[in-house]
């Protein structure tokens, strides 16, 4: 009976009338172009709004507002008075004294307090809160050579495996192009590579990309796309609740920067239309990039970077930047690195960069060139005052990035040791850090007879400004494991470097049992990392005083034209660790739910949260946690799974018994949403209902929470915890700008 209400119901009604499609059938928070409004019709339903309540609007406001529910708001800011009138409503603000309008004004001006920070005054010079502050890194995820995920990753990192492989038969016919003769013109000597396992293999309709348009695709934009929404989860974020109004007008002020540097797979299209079908393959960088801000809704800075073998540490550069300017609230960086065509080989083999012996031989002896990997891999950035008071699980602190160029050189592709040890001072500089607490350094390290000696001898002059210590500092290089992954190079390096940090390990650098000739290891502060040790924090003596630093890293990523990055890594120690104060027991069980798209990947989420669970390994001090990330932390799927556990021992067991399709588990809820619509919809509309599920929340009535919600009910889970939110993960607010206030259902 509110005027929202009534406005809701009137545009749904219109909008029914115009599509022929049944009230019911509309929602109200998808976008009108779902239901097959294109623009004549927005044209048609724009004049019929008009004639029907005298107003102006064009076809225009549609695209500016695509959803029912953010349309109708409008209406309500903009054209309150006139809705108002026709409807014979009187709205409280009507009604209020003046001291009671200024405040219901005041609250409907807010924007979300509690991750984001509130809106700024129209006009004002905005500071800059997070000009010199350290950027958290807040999820992150990644796919590399024989590693579905980063758990793979770590373990293949861990049994200091080798991941390089023959080039696939599904890239190319190897046989057509491969010699043994370095001097063979128009063939390829290096017949190796770290690559990833089904590059071809992509869910377009989860996407909501056709499948035709996805046959077209560069698949490094589908892999980074993949990429991005799995760190967003991993970070206990969906793409609503980044999404929430932001400091600017718009929402979802996210930005998103990814390092590519090939571009190959046009030339399929090129071949293709030489044999006379005329296909064209669309390509570039940008849409790596745009895919991601075009499917999450963001709104904040968005590009490809392309500064060849640096470029996703240089794209973490960017994002970095924006973050400490007030440009994005959020960022989402990496890179993405595919060998999809012989053309890249081609090149190298005839330029000599590649290896013959198929390995990178980081900081080894007679490495004469470096084998190409794939990767792709992201992280979740916020500036680390925010992550802390958003309560965001923190993997590592970005004390510093810097980037610079090599300039002039005795050759094109010649790495400049004064401009690396520069890029690396700077680093060092803004992030006010000794180099002797540096416990690690992570190493571009392509294992050339002369770029790792020229590596070092840059790392050398930087440190021997401030300490002579020898052999006090671990180094290795990720690509004696994967390759070099050229533009996801950086990202792979920062991966290996947080993994450490959360194991407290350091995995050992490969290829490396007798060393380059050409480094005088015993002379310089590092020690080559050839065995997996506990990583400890050093205890150093610095200004007369001895005390334990935090574990900290430095990572060089160096491009082949000349462009440099440095970025330094410290492990994040909380001042004041919160202990859980949520108990977990039979008497107050946690809420474990699931969601897919379908039974099939129900059932994929399931294996992988009992692999999760086995793995890390979980103990029952972590199922509050684990129970609200799923909740607010996830999308809410079609098929849905739910349960009531009292321990971790319970949840596998549920699950394993689920599995093997058990017919009477306890405490245990399955549904599917399309087959409930009809009985969510009254519960939607009846406000007494509504009522009532807030009492089930209120006396613990999880039985019928459950039932409902695994048919389709809309649940604010934030409502089971109060003030009393499980501690290390992200909080939630009202989703919304709060027209409804002062009647909003969550604030």
């Amino acid at each position: 009976n509110t005027l929202h209400e009534k406005v809701e119901s009137a545009m749904l009604q219109t909008v029914s009338g115009l599509l022929k499609v049944k009230v019911k059938d509309i929602d109200i928070y998808k976008e009108l172009r779902v239901y097959g409004l294109n623009s004549i019709m927005l044209t048609e339903l724009a004049v019929a709004i008009n004639q029907k309540y005298r107003l102006e609007l064009t076809p225009a406001i549609f695209f500016e507002y695509p959803t029912l529910d953010g349309f109708t708001k409008y209406l309500l800011k903009e054209h309150r008075a006139v809705f108002a009138s026709k409807f014979g409503v009187q709205t409280r603000v009507d009604t209020a004294t003046p001291a009671e309008k200024e405040n219901v004004e005041k609250i409907a001006g807010q924007r979300e307090r509690s991750r984001f920070a509130k809106r700024a005054e129209p006009f004002s010079a905005r500071p800059k809160p997070f000009a010199s502050e350290p950027i958290a890194i807040i999820g992150m995820s990644g796919r590399f050579p024989m590693a579905e995920d980063i758990n793979g990753f770590w373990k293949n990192l861990v049994e200091g495996k080798n991941c390089i492989s023959e080039i696939p038969k599904e890239r190319w016919d190897l046989g057509r192009y491969f010699a043994e003769d370095k001097n063979k013109p128009g063939k390829i000597h290096g017949k190796w590579g770290g690559f990833l396992e089904g590059v071809d293999r992509f869910d377009p309709l989860f996407f909501n990309i056709s499948p035709r348009e996805a046959e077209i695709m560069d698949p490094q934009e589908h892999l980074f796309l993949e990429c991005a929404y799995e760190t967003l989860e991993d970070g206990g974020y969906t793409r609503q609740m980044s999404g929430i109004p932001q400091s600017i007008d718009l929402q979802g002020n996210v930005g998103v920067f990814v390092g590519v540097m090939w571009e190959e797979y046009q030339l399929y299209g090129a071949q293709e239309q030489m044999q006379g079908r005329q296909v064209a393959f669309f390509g570039s960088p940008s849409s790596i990039a745009n895919r991601v801000s075009y499917f999450c809704n963001f709104h904040g800075p968005c590009m490809a970077v392309d500064t060849m073998c640096s470029s996703s540490l240089t794209a973490i550069h960017l994002a970095c930047q924006n973050l400490r300017q007030g440009q994005c609230e959020m960022a989402l960086a990496g890179g993405v690195n595919v060998s999809i065509h012989p053309n890249k080989y081609l090149f190298l083999s005839q330029n000599k960069f590649i290896s013959s012996k198929g390995r990178c031989e980081s900081f080894g002896k007679g490495g004469d060139g470096y084998v190409p990997g794939e990767g792709v891999g992201a992280v979740l950035l916020k500036p680390l005052s925010k992550a802390i008071a958003d309560g965001d699980h923190i993997y590592g602190v970005i004390k510093a990035t810097a980037v610079n160029h090599g300039g002039k050189t005795s050759g094109y592709t010649v790495p400049n040791p004064n401009a690396q040890a520069s890029v690396i001072r700077q680093a060092f500089r803004e992030a006010g850090i000794n180099p002797r607490a540096i416990s690690y350094l992570e190493a571009h390290g392509t294992g050339t007879s002369l770029g790792d000696p020229i590596e070092i001898m840059a790392l050398q002059k930087v440190i021997q400004e401030y300490t002579n210590d020898k052999q006090y500092c671990a180094i290795g290089s990720v690509k004696s494991n994967i390759g070099h992954c050229e533009s996801a190079a950086g990202i792979a390096a920062l991966t290996k470097v947080l993994l450490q940090l959360k194991h407290h390990q350091l995995v050992p650098s490969l290829h490396s049992k007798d060393l380059n000739p050409n480094i005088n290891f015993e002379n310089s502060p590092f020690v080559v990392q050839q065995e997996l040790t506990q990583w400890k924090r050093p205890m150093i003596e610095i200004g007369g005083e001895i005390k334990e630093y935090p574990r900290t890293s430095g990572i060089s990523a160096f491009g082949a034209g000349g462009s440099n990055a440095h970025v330094v890594i410290e492990e994040y120690i909380p001042e004041n660790p919160v202990q859980p104060d949520t108990t977990i027991n039979a008497r107050n069980p946690a809420i474990v739910v699931l969601s897919a798209r379908s039974d099939i990947k129900l059932k994929e989420q399931i294996k992988r949260l009992l692999v999760a669970i086995k793995e890390e390994p979980y103990a029952d001090t972590h199922l509050a946690d684990m129970a609200y990330t799923l909740q607010v932390g996830r999308e809410q799927m079609e098929e849905r799974l739910a349960l009531l556990v009292g321990s971790v021992k319970e949840l596998k067991e549920k699950l394993k018994r689920f599995m093997e399709n058990r017919d009477v588990i306890e405490g245990l809820y399955h549904g599917q949403v399309k087959r409930h619509k009809k009985i969510l919809a009254v519960f939607t509309a009846d406000k007494e209902l509504q009522e009532a599920i807030d009492k089930w929340v209120k006396h613990k009535k999880y039985e019928k929470l459950l039932d409902f919600w695994v048919k389709g009910l809309v649940v604010d889970w934030n409502k089971l915890y109060g003030d009393n939110r499980p501690p290390g993960l992200p909080t939630i607010s009202c989703p919304s700008s709060c027209v409804r206030i002062p009647n909003c259902t969550v604030c």
